[in-house]
C-alpha cells in the first residue's frame, strides 16, 4: 500500500481512544484531534466522591458548551455526527465507582449527565470488589451485583479494567449487556499483573464486548521503551484468540508520561501511589514512561493505522480496531 492508501484508511476510519486520563489537562485535547481521533474518553472521575465529581463534570460540560468543535457523546448517532461534521467527540468515563458512593441511584444521575462507562475498581478493594493489585481475590460484592444490574438498566458500560480476576469474571457473568476492559494488555504476551488472562478475554468477548489495547509501557513489554510492534503484538494475540471484532484502543495516555511530565513531578507522584498501595513496584516501575514508538502521543495514530495494515490486518479489520468495534459496543449498550 502507498502512503496515500494509509492516509485514506485512517481518514475513513472512526478512531476512538477509550481511556484518556491526559485529557484531564484541557490543553492537550488538541493532540487527539491532530491524530485524527473521532472521539476519546477522558477519565472524568473515579477517585472523586459524588460532590467533587459533580463539580468536575460541570467544568467539562462548560468546556464543551464553549467549544462548538467539541460534542458530548451519549449515543452512536453522536459519534456518526461528529465524524460527518468534523467535530471531536468526548465520552465521559469513570475510572472507579467512588462517585457512586453507597447509593445505586447515583448511577441514574451520572447517566443523565452523560457518563456512559464506569470502571468497577482501580487496583484496590472497594464496595464493588477487589482490584487487581489486592492481596486477596474476593469476588463481586452484593453491592457490586446491584450496581451492575442498575448499570445494565441505565445502559452504562461495565468496565472491568484494573479489577481483580474473580470480580471481573463474576461481573462479566452478571452483566446482561456487553462488558469491556477499556484498557488492558494480554498476559499471554506480557505477564504483568495488570494484564488479563485468556479466559478473561474470552469471557468479555462472549458478551459481545471488547478489550481496549493499553499503551502504558510497563503493560506492553519488559522494555522501558516499547516498540509499536510490541504494542500491536497484544492486538494480534487477542485477535487470534477471539477475533478482530473484540479488540479496540484504550491507550491510557496520562500526565506522568514523556514528554508531558514536569521534571520531578512524576517521581513524587510515583512515591505517593506506591506508599498508598495503589501501585506496586512489581507492576509499576519508576518513571520515566515512554509510550510505544510512533504513538508516543495520540498525534501518531496514523502510524498505528499504517503498521496494522503492514502487519497484515485488512482495511476492514483495521477500521474495526481503530474504533469501529467501540461503535458496535456503544450501539448495543447505549443505542442509536
Amino acid at each position: 500500500m502507498t502512503p496515500t492508501d494509509f492516509e485514506r484508511v485512517h481518514q475513513e476510519a472512526i478512531v476512538i481512544d477509550a481511556t484518556c486520563p491526559l485529557m484531564r489537562r484541557f490543553d492537550f485535547i488538541h493532540w487527539w484531534i491532530e491524530g485524527g481521533t473521532t472521539a476519546a474518553a477522558p477519565s472524568v472521575g473515579g477517585d472523586l466522591d459524588a460532590g467533587a465529581s459533580l463539580k468536575y463534570l460541570g467544568k467539562w460540560l462548560e468546556l464543551i458548551a464553549r467549544n462548538p468543535s467539541y460534542t458530548l457523546i451519549e449515543r452512536v448517532s453522536d459519534i456518526e455526527r461528529a465524524k460527518a461534521e468534523g467535530k471531536f467527540g468526548i465520552i465521559f468515563h469513570f475510572q472507579g465507582t467512588t462517585p457512586v458512593e453507597d447509593n445505586i441511584d447515583l448511577v441514574n444521575a451520572w447517566k443523565k449527565m452523560g457518563v456512559g462507562m464506569i470502571q468497577l475498581s482501580y487496583n484496590v478493594k472497594n464496595r464493588v470488589g477487589d482490584g487487581c493489585e489486592e492481596r486477596t481475590d474476593a469476588g463481586l460484592s452484593r453491592f457490586g451485583l446491584r450496581l451492575i444490574e442498575r448499570m445494565n438498566e441505565q445502559r452504562v458500560i461495565v468496565d472491568c479494567s484494573h479489577t481483580g480476576y474473580r470480580t471481573t469474571m463474576e461481573a462479566i457473568e452478571a452483566s446482561s449487556r456487553p462488558a469491556v476492559f477499556s484498557h488492558a494488555g494480554a498476559k499471554g504476551v506480557h505477564k504483568s499483573m495488570r494484564n488479563i488472562q485468556d479466559d478473561q478475554i474470552k469471557a468479555v468477548a462472549a458478551t459481545g464486548g471488547l478489550v481496549g489495547a493499553v499503551g502504558y509501557p510497563a503493560f506492553v513489554s519488559p522494555d522501558p521503551r516499547p516498540t509499536l510492534d510490541q504494542f500491536i503484538d497484544h492486538i494480534a494475540y487477542m485477535s487470534d484468540l477471539v477475533g478482530t471484532d473484540h479488540v479496540g484502543l484504550g491507550i491510557d495516555y496520562f500526565d506522568g508520561q514523556v514528554p508531558v511530565a514536569e521534571p520531578g513531578y512524576m517521581e513524587k507522584y510515583y512515591e505517593s501511589l506506591v506508599s498508598s498501595g495503589t501501585w506496586s513496584p512489581e507492576n509499576y516501575p519508576p518513571p520515566p514512561y515512554y509510550y510505544p514508538e510512533g504513538i508516543e502521543t495520540p498525534q501518531g495514530f496514523l502510524n498505528l493505522t499504517k503498521r496494522l495494515l503492514e502487519r497484515g490486518f485488512s482495511e476492514e479489520d483495521t477500521k474495526k480496531i481503530m474504533g469501529g468495534n467501540w461503535v458496535r459496543v456503544f450501539r448495543e449498550v447505549w443505542g442509536e
